[in-house]
């Protein structure tokens, strides 16, 4: 019988596809954090090709005034098995993409452990939101901006 009785549905394969080519990066780092899995859209996202991604440094995509706190967070993780965020909580940050392009990301975690339960490694799910972000700036400069004509009265 096929994986959870869907017949004709090769769940192996579309997990595979939604990994590799789905639409959000994914990107998993191991204990040391260093860079384990790298997909297309972590290939469009960032520009980095897998081939210079996978063996690097999560510093490749952080920008320097984060690595501090974030290295501190990610050791804390690694050595107690927690994490602040989980089950489903998008985190919103900025980003790098190659050459220094800044870039803001939301994303959520996972924690991978190997099967005797031991913490490996985390994997996340990142979105580049910069456009949507830049949309949001502009909008609260708009409205923050003094109005340079007087509001409309009805008697006008």
């Amino acid at each position: 019988m096929p994986p959870h009785g869907h017949i004709g549905f090769d769940t192996d394969r579309f997990c595979w596809k939604l990994t590799h080519e789905g639409p959000d990066a994914i990107v998993y780092a191991d204990f040391g954090g260093l860079i384990r899995f790298w997909n297309d859209s972590a290939e469009r996202i960032f520009g980095y090709s897998a081939k210079e991604a996978i063996g690097s440094s999560l510093d490749l995509i952080m920008p320097e005034h984060l690595r501090a706190r974030h290295w501190a967070a990610y050791g804390e993780t690694m050595r107690t098995g927690k994490t602040r965020y989980g089950d489903g909580d998008v985190l919103a940050v900025p980003a790098l993409g190659k050459g220094g392009k800044p870039l803001s990301i939301e994303f959520t975690i996972f924690p991978y452990r190997d099967a005797d339960g031991s913490l490996r490694g985390v994997g996340a799910i990142l979105r580049d939101v910069t456009k949507r972000f830049e949309e949001l700036k502009a909008l609260r400069r708009a409205a923050a901006a003094p109005q340079t004509t007087p509001p409309k009265t009805r008697s006008d």
